[in-house]
């Protein structure tokens, strides 16, 4: 594995340990106010200052002047992401972190395959081998394992 590639999965690893905490915090967020729905847009909208911030202090904020040129259909990863904060935010409290965080990796698992095998959104096509079906059915086995 090259340098680049050990930082990007380092990087990953330290985001996906992010989420299982940005669950229960949402979630605690969602008690205090009595409400999921508010307590996900209050953590988008935090989220989008901070990236917004970023991103004027990396001198991308010109990005936001293109956004005129992108197709309707490249705005719906906002659409996708409250989904997700949002039903983290609603089960966390009734699955458990581990439980809900495997049914996320399923779901993620489930649809990088699909994109792979079709290549759609402008993907590389890549096989279906027998050691990624294998690779999900194990995440599958995981999910159950952790009810128990």
């Amino acid at each position: 594995m090259n340098g680049t590639a050990a930082v990007a999965m380092g990087v990953l690893v330290t985001a996906g340990a992010a989420m299982a905490v940005q669950a229960p915090v949402n979630a605690s967020l969602g008690r205090s106010i009595g409400a999921s729905v508010p307590a996900a847009a209050v953590s988008f909208g935090t989220g989008c200052l901070i990236l917004t911030v970023i991103a004027l202090v990396l001198g991308q904020g010109g990005g936001f002047l293109a956004l005129g040129r992108a197709a309707p259909w490249q705005f719906l990863g906002g659409a996708l992401g409250a989904l997700y904060v949002w039903g983290a935010i609603w089960s966390v409290g009734s699955l458990g972190v581990v439980t809900m965080i495997a049914a996320v990796i399923l779901g993620q698992m489930l649809g990088a395959m699909t994109l792979d095998a079709t290549g759609a959104l402008g993907l590389d096509v890549r096989e279906l081998s027998p050691t990624r079906l294998l690779a999900v059915a194990m995440v599958a086995g995981g999910l159950v394992l952790s009810r128990f």
